[in-house]
């Protein structure tokens, strides 16, 4: 079996693939000081829980955009699983030519969202990825990473509004009843919902222009689902896991 772990700012996702199926997936807040061994129990406790045999996992990919935990995983894989990660970092095959003018800027995460969807879709791309940062990506029909574009992502956009304007109150981020809001608290979260979708189509059309040629569109992120009905109307496709998916084929080109 291999464990898939994908390395955010905000989250940490794991998953454990038999084959090309995803067995079990769990979405843990990435904490940067925790240890070897609280790493280590808590990867054994959850393996635990979906009854799977941590001595059944025979194979770790990782893609981590948090270098300091770098070490601290593969120690963790040393000593609990008694394996050596493969991280998806330069070097490693993914099967995608990065066109990005330094290819080594590219956040590994976005390189792994590429080769899934361009695997899933086999034609020119777009992923849009909801988590800290909400990034853009383009594949080509070709299967190349041409580059994207970084928003800040929808919960550190609400942080900020309310941490910098004294007298506006901390919102839930959901659809308010009208988009002329009738209270301070509709008003902000029209300005976020609103806001945010707009922010996406804007910036999916133009990529589209760019791309030059008719691109599907996919969605995934951990920052989902306040905007899933909205996306649904702007997407092909939404799939939380593509990242997991992603690091499951990159994981068999390096066999």
């Amino acid at each position: 079996m291999l464990l898939v772990m994908d390395v955010g700012n905000s989250n940490t996702v794991l998953g454990v693939y038999d084959g090309t199926r995803l067995l079990a997936h769990w979405r843990l807040t990435t904490v940067r000081d925790r240890t070897v061994d609280e790493y280590g129990v808590l990867a054994r406790n959850l393996f635990s829980i979906a009854a799977i045999e941590a001595r059944s996992i025979d194979g770790l990919i990782i893609a981590s955009v948090v270098p300091p935990l770098n070490g601290v995983l593969e120690e963790m894989a040393r000593v609990y699983l008694k394996l050596k990660p493969l991280f998806v970092e330069p070097g490693i095959k993914t099967g995608m030519p990065i066109l990005y003018e330094n290819p080594q800027e590219v956040g590994a995460d976005r390189i792994v969202n590429g080769v899934a969807a361009f695997e899933r879709f086999k034609s020119a791309v777009i992923v849009v990825d909801f988590g800290t940062a909400t990034t853009f990506d383009a594949i080509s029909s070709r299967g190349e990473y041409l580059g994207g574009a970084i928003a800040p992502g929808l919960a550190i956009s609400a942080e900020a509004l309310f941490q910098r304007a004294a007298r506006l109150p901390r919102v839930d981020i959901r659809r308010p009843p009208h988009v002329i809001g009738r209270n301070t608290t509709h008003s902000v979260q029209s300005g976020l919902f609103h806001g945010y979708v707009s922010l996406v189509s804007g910036i999916l059309s133009r990529m589209r222009e760019e791309v030059g040629e008719p691109a599907r569109t996919i969605g995934t992120g951990g920052l989902l689902v306040p905007l899933e009905a909205e996306l649904r109307a702007l997407l092909d496709t939404l799939d939380p896991d593509l990242t997991l998916e992603g690091l499951r084929i990159i994981y068999d080109r390096n066999r």
